[in-house]
This record gives structure tokens, C-alpha cells and sequence, in this order.
């Protein structure tokens, strides 16, 4: 048991930032993020102690991460929102309306983000936010390889007209 433990923790160490980070971009609260987090790392544990075969612990944690966003938004049958506001830090050297509009610009790419379909918003944040390959992402999202990457590519063409469009 120490080992599993010392195995799983290291998977923790690994992915725990980038997976709250998913899940902070998908429901806009610190909070609620947090408590899906530890959901899901509960989870992964419960499957982990099991001894159950997990190939690729990160596409597992993702999937974990997806289903209960998903089920709070269920739930709680809100809209989804994606925050732009953890992708990047302000720069206290950054003049005044050089945050202005920054702000204005990230706030108008976070609401096109959320008027995109969840696959669509999904794709964009792994692939290019969390930089995940796109052979994960099709084992994520149970796609080839192929349609992935027209996934990807549609995915950013929509954000692009939204974004044109705002």
C-alpha cells in the first residue's frame, strides 16, 4: 500500500494544476472548483487503490473532471462559463489602460469562448491552453486522431468569427 500511495502521489503532484485549471475555466469559481478537484482526485484514488488498469492517468483525471462538470452543471442547470481571468497574470508595471485593455480584451474572448460549443470549448482548452496532444484529446473526446484535428481547427475558426463578430 505505502507504494500505490507513493505512485499516486506523484500523479497528484503532476496534474493537480493543470486539472483545477480545466475545471476552474469550465465554472468560474475558485470554490466550486476546488471541491470538484478533490472529487476528482477522490475518484481516481478509489480507482487507483483498486487496482484498476489506468494507462494514461491525465486523460482518466480529464475525464473524471469533464463528467463532474458536467454533472454540476446538471445540477445546477446553469449556462456554462469559461474564465479567462487564470490565463494570465496582470503585470503591476502595466500602465492603467494597458489593463484596461487587456481586461476588455480577455473578457470579450472568454464570453465568445462560452458561446462555443462545449466540444469546441473543451478542445481549445486542451489544446491550447494545457498544451495536451492531440492523441489524448481523441482519447478524451473518443474521436480519431483525424477528426480531432478538424475539431481543433474548426474549434478555433469558430472562436476566431465570434471573436470578429464581438
Amino acid at each position: 500500500m505505502p507504494n500505490i500511495k507513493k505512485k499516486f502521489s506523484k500523479i497528484y503532484d503532476k496534474y493537480v494544476e493543470q486539472i483545477y485549471r480545466f475545471v476552474f475555466l469550465k465554472v468560474n469559481s475558485q470554490e466550486i472548483a476546488q471541491d470538484l478537484v478533490s472529487e476528482t482526485f477522490l475518484r481516481c484514488w478509489e480507482a487507483f487503490k483498486d487496482k484498476k488498469d489506468i494507462k494514461n492517468p491525465r486523460a482518466f483525471l480529464y475525464q473524471i473532471a469533464r463528467n463532474l462538470v458536467i454533472d454540476y452543471y446538471r445540477e445546477k442547470s446553469k449556462v456554462v462559463m469559461v474564465s479567462a481571468d487564470s490565463a494570465s497574470l496582470p503585470d503591476p508595471r502595466e500602465g492603467l489602460e494597458e489593463k484596461t485593455n487587456k481586461n476588455l480584451e480577455l473578457e470579450r474572448i472568454k464570453n465568445c469562448l462560452s458561446a462555443l460549443k462545449e466540444e469546441y470549448q473543451n478542445a481549445i482548452i486542451w489544446y491550447y491552453l494545457e498544451g495536451l496532444p492531440v492523441s489524448e484529446i481523441a482519447h478524451l473526446l473518443g474521436k480519431t486522431e483525424g477528426a480531432t484535428r478538424v475539431l481543433i481547427s474548426r474549434a478555433l475558426q469558430a472562436l476566431k468569427d465570434k471573436v470578429s463578430e464581438a
